[in-house]
């Protein structure tokens, strides 16, 4: 974006005068008339451009940013207009993030740059399959229909983790109510009971005074509780930040039960479906495979697609390649096999990215359904365990009295 000096003329006749912020000069004018002045005069201000004020894109904005652009192009309109218009409908309070970013790559492209070189100075925003998606449609004329291609892509994506999200947000949320709840009768609860049983001057039963030193130690030491537990997520976080952290999580994690299998095809529909629309949108198969890894989200994964390239490098067939790396299923094998007799790799990678889009689906419907009654249960065990715990030397209240001392004040 740029900044122009304005003088203009309100609708009571008073000249004024100022800054007024823009894609170019329509778009200032047009703004300007939007609030009710008649310009007068315009002029850029040499060497000035905005100051570069914060906020994200989500990716919501950045799918429908994709989609509009890609109509508008194909309607025939201008790259120039299309970001004009995207520009002037983003809402400048709630969309400052793609404002922004919008505003900084029509600034660059009206200077001479190409858009694929102005969209990879966000890499925030634009990854590196974004951009090199868009280097290959520029070169092959072919812009809307790469930008249709992934307005699609990102919406599969998006779907895929907003699946997750959901599958994963009810047992958060009823752990969280539990330990809640746990924590409340543990500092609140337990000691009026423990008040109570103080009084039977008798041994209690072992689940009762474990539950009441327990509650004396977290009243007590509380503090250092806290700084224990957030000792251990930071060190945590930290460890997986290296490189040897994050390998050794990413092989536990596809080595889990029930969850790893479900991680491994989420990887796979990644690999298939990012390897798809690059190579159908003309990108060369090493920067392909590059891309891939990146965009796989395991590390496991992505040093296998390492090995592949270069394999494919030296100039082994893809098939061969993949097959020496048992992260890839036969089933993959197979089709990318029947891909490469019949020149139609992109077209089989895809059906295995929705086969595969389809079983992560049903498996997180039966993970959901099994949670459920898993968590019950849980919930049950943790509040159920303390009431009886507590209510116990209740129950034992003739033994405990007729303890010698019991019952004495």
């Amino acid at each position: 974006m740029f900044t122009y000096a304005y003088q203009a003329r309100d609708t009571g006749g008073k000249t004024l005068s100022g800054i007024q912020e823009a894609l170019n000069e329509e778009n200032a004018i047009n703004t300007l008339m939007s609030r009710g002045l008649m310009v007068l005069s315009i002029q850029q201000k040499v060497g000035a451009k905005v100051l570069q004020q914060r906020g994200s894109v989500s990716e919501t904005d950045l799918v429908l940013f994709t989609r509009q652009l890609a109509t508008m192009i194909d309607a025939g309109l201008p790259l120039i207009t299309g970001l004009t218009a995207l520009f002037e409908q983003c809402d400048p309070k709630k969309q400052i993030g793609l404002r922004r970013v919008i505003g900084d790559i029509s600034a660059r492209v009206q200077n001479g740059e190409g858009f694929n070189e102005s969209i990879s100075k966000h890499p925030k925003v634009f990854n590196r399959l974004y951009v090199s998606m868009v280097r290959a449609g520029e070169s092959g004329g072919l812009i809307a229909e790469i930008l249709d291609r992934l307005a699609g892509f990102l919406e599969a994506n998006a779907r895929l983790r907003k699946k997750i999200k959901s599958a994963m947000t009810y047992p958060v949320i009823v752990v969280g109510i539990a330990l809640c709840i746990t924590t409340f009768l543990i500092v609140r609860v337990v000691p009026v009971f423990g008040q109570i049983f103080a009084d039977f001057n008798a041994k209690l039963p072992a689940p009762t005074q474990f539950l009441l030193d327990l509650s004396d130690f977290i009243r007590g030491y509380w503090y250092f509780l806290i700084a224990a537990i957030a000792g251990a997520v930071y060190g945590i976080r930290a460890f997986l930040g290296t490189k040897q952290g994050a390998e050794l999580w990413d092989r536990w994690k596809l080595k889990l039960p029930i969850f790893g299998p479900l991680i491994h095809k989420i990887c796979m529909t990644r690999f298939a479906r990012t390897f798809a629309q690059l190579i159908r949108s003309g990108v060369p198969i090493l920067e392909v495979m590059d891309i891939v890894g990146e965009t796989s989200g395991n590390s496991i994964v992505m040093y296998a697609i390492k090995s592949v390239s270069l394999d494919v490098e030296k100039g082994d067939h893809l098939t061969s390649a993949l097959s020496k790396q048992k992260i890839f299923p036969p089933m993959l094998l197979r089709m990318v096999g029947a891909g490469e007799a019949t020149g139609k790799i992109d077209v089989m990678l895809e059906k295995m990215a929705d086969f595969w889009d389809e079983e992560v689906e049903a498996t997180l419907a039966a993970l959901t359904s099994l949670i459920e009654p898993m968590l019950i249960v849980f919930l049950g065990v943790m509040v159920g365990g303390i009431v009886i715990a507590m209510f116990l030397p209740i129950f034992k209240l003739n033994d405990i009295v007729s303890q010698p001392g019991g019952g004495s004040h």
